[in-house]
């Protein structure tokens, strides 16, 4: 019997995981691959978990601590997927270390049932233009330094959203990722047109050694890094009348981008889903140094999928932003009510803001265990 494979795919937050795993699991279906995905959050209600399950996936979530401070709960995850030929996994976004807190147990204690592959991390070419010149990328130096951290320890470095970069900047992003990260194999990849996802798989079957940087990294910068950012994971019913709720999405993601303007707060991100029984619309908010796209004074704003008309919808919030948690969610609470007013009738089903604490791993191997 052959092993599942397992694929964990890091990469700061608004790198594009989610939907690079989206497709990524839709090309292995066509291969005749059975499919699990594993999410992961700091809280529950997760946009991302919505959005893969609606898309009929197999998806398990470890909720309430990133994979390397619970790794019983991410090694029962992947038993709750068992029967799967290849299991994704997306750590949060801002983790970073680990290969020596996941890569390294994984291959002491799970090696004989899994073939676990070379480590990946996303890049957003819009923040790794300012991170490589030895900016920030619009983030705090203490969340920047986690990106460059999750950068320094992996196998294989995605350049994401090509598709949005013009030859040129293309190639001299791979170039500087190549002499910046020597022995780290570097890929562009584009989820939307799905170019390079091919690639990036024949080289993951084919590059077998995984997790073979252990990172120097300052946990007190690392955990400051976390904690700058006030998390809010929100899921409302909305209903009273006939609404095109694409439409509505995007009035309220708009309004929180205004919210965040005026007060000029960096975005790690912001993901909102709306389901409409089995429809959905999904709107991303990423606060970046340059605009890509349709953008609003400097963030990224991108949806998708058609919600259609009804008269009553869920919403699933999940916001990363430079602010307190309190704040957040004052926020969040003043921009629905805006935009709903009193024409809606809102019911809170979960509402959950927090920052996160010091990271504290299960395990911490100090060397290479060993190649996979």
């Amino acid at each position: 019997m052959n092993n599942t494979e397992l694929i964990i795919t890091g990469g700061f937050l608004g790198s594009g995981k989610t939907t690079l795993l989206w497709k990524t699991a839709q090309h292995l279906a066509s291969e005749g691959k059975s499919v699990g995905l594993i999410t992961n959050d700091q809280a529950p209600e997760l946009v991302d978990s919505a959005i893969l399950s609606l898309s009929g996936l197999r998806v398990t979530e470890v909720s309430g601590s990133c994979f390397c401070c619970n790794f019983e709960g991410f090694t029962k995850a992947i038993e709750r997927l068992e029967g799967a030929d290849v299991i994704l996994a997306e750590p949060v976004g801002s983790c970073a270390d680990l290969s020596a807190t996941i890569l390294q147990p994984l291959k002491k204690f799970l090696a004989a049932r899994l073939d676990i592959a070379p480590f990946t991390v996303l890049a957003d070419p819009q923040r790794l233009s300012s991170i490589l010149e030895g900016g920030n990328g619009g983030l705090h130096p203490d969340a920047a330094y986690i990106f460059r951290k999750q950068l320094e320890e992996s196998d294989i470095i995605l350049l994401t959203k090509v598709d949005r970069l013009d030859l040129n900047d293309r190639e001299r992003l791979l170039g500087r990722l190549a002499s910046k990260y020597p022995g780290t194999t570097v890929l562009p990849v584009s989820a939307q047109s799905e170019e390079g996802i091919g690639e990036w798989l024949t080289t993951l079957r084919r590059k077998r050694d995984c997790g073979m940087r252990i990172l120097q990294i300052d946990y007190d910068r690392y955990a400051h890094g976390e904690a700058v950012l006030g998390w809010l994971n929100a899921t409302v019913r909305i209903s009273d009348k006939q609404t095109d709720w694409k439409d509505l999405l995007r009035s309220i993601v708009l309004e929180l981008s205004e919210s965040f303007n005026k007060e000029n707060l960096p975005v790690g991100h912001l993901k909102a889903i709306i389901e409409n029984g089995t429809l959905f619309s999904v709107a991303n908010l990423t606060g970046t140094p340059t605009g890509a796209g349709p953008t609003d004074k400097g963030k990224s704003i991108s949806l998708r999928g058609e919600a259609g008309i009804s008269e009553e919808a869920v919403l699933i919030l999940n916001a990363r932003v430079e602010t307190t948690p309190r704040h957040l969610e004052e926020l969040a609470e003043s921009a629905l009510a805006k935009v709903l007013g009193d024409t809606y009738r809102q019911e809170v089903l979960a509402w959950k803001s927090l920052q996160p604490g010091r990271p504290n791993p299960t395990y911490r191997f100090p060397e290479i265990f060993r190649p996979c």
